[in-house]
């Protein structure tokens, strides 16, 4: 029975891969908004009507669970779904929790006062738009303090991944953690706030030097999916196939995605 997986482009299939090797049986549906992509230069009530559209599309395959696997669409619609929108019966989760959990090493179910953690000097690599929103510098306070956060937003990455002009992502990557290192020298870890950046995460680390921890979201989150379900098996939906729908060019999206995960994807339109 499925569990619906959403992003505004292709940076969701890192989460969707490293579910499904996580989860091997549970079928899963996969919804990218590539007519509408990138989601992280869009303000705040766009990504929110375009994220419960995508959703409802979702709930409409079956799927009583699904997940944000897009850190802008977290970051600026999730709380306001949870708060008004999302159904009975129905369930949409974010990809900031299990980062946070795994940065402050803190269960999410654990509701103790703010605490010193480990790390002390944070940076963030994220979209304009889940900069803006300060919502990982929100829910980190909630469980640690002392943490000195530096956000630096990752303008053109998201769009050449997309176009598969990685000599260029590379780049831009560079020169955003040069951008970084001027503001903080010498982060302890950094988190990569966007779900196409795993496809970076070498030259991320490259970039930032052997000394930084980095933390990439998608096998964090295929891990905490596994324990939620475990928890809570009810929310695993009707829909008994897994499914690849897109809102953009089916054959045109198909092509990149089989070039992300290095095994053929056939995209049909949403």
């Amino acid at each position: 029975m499925a569990v619906g997986i959403f992003d505004s482009g292709l940076g969701g299939l890192t989460v969707y891969d490293a579910v499904a090797k996580r989860l091997p049986d549970l079928p899963l549906v996969y919804l990218g908004d590539n007519a509408n992509a990138p989601y992280g230069v869009r303000d705040s009530d766009d990504i929110y009507n375009l994220t419960t559209a995508a959703t409802q599309r979702l709930f409409d395959a079956g799927c009583d669970l699904v997940i944000l696997a897009c850190n802008t669409a977290s970051a600026a619609a999730l709380r306001r779904m949870q708060e008004g929108w999302v159904p009975p019966g129905k369930r949409v989760l974010g990809v900031f929790v299990p980062l946070i959990e795994a940065l402050t090493e803190r269960e999410w179910g654990d509701n103790s006062p703010p605490r010193e953690v480990a790390v002390k000097h944070v940076a963030l690599f994220a979209t304009p738009a889940t900069v803006r929103s300060r919502a990982f510098q929100r829910e980190l306070a909630f469980r640690a303090v002392g943490v000195d956060v530096e956000a630096q937003a990752c303008g053109g990455v998201v769009d050449a991944i997309e176009d598969g002009d990685f000599i260029l992502a590379e780049a831009l990557v560079r020169s955003h953690v040069d951008a970084l290192k001027r503001k903080m020298p010498e982060p302890d870890a950094a988190m990569l706030g966007c779900t196409h950046y795993p496809l970076m995460a070498e030259v991320f680390q490259d970039a930032l030097g052997a000394d930084v921890k980095v933390f990439s979201q998608a096998n964090l989150v295929a891990e905490s999916l596994a324990h939620y379900l475990d928890r809570r098996p009810e929310m695993i939906g009707k829909g008994t196939q897994s499914q690849f729908l897109t809102t953009g060019d089916p054959k045109k999206v198909s092509s990149r995605a089989t070039q992300f995960l290095k095994h053929s994807i056939t995209f049909t339109a949403a």
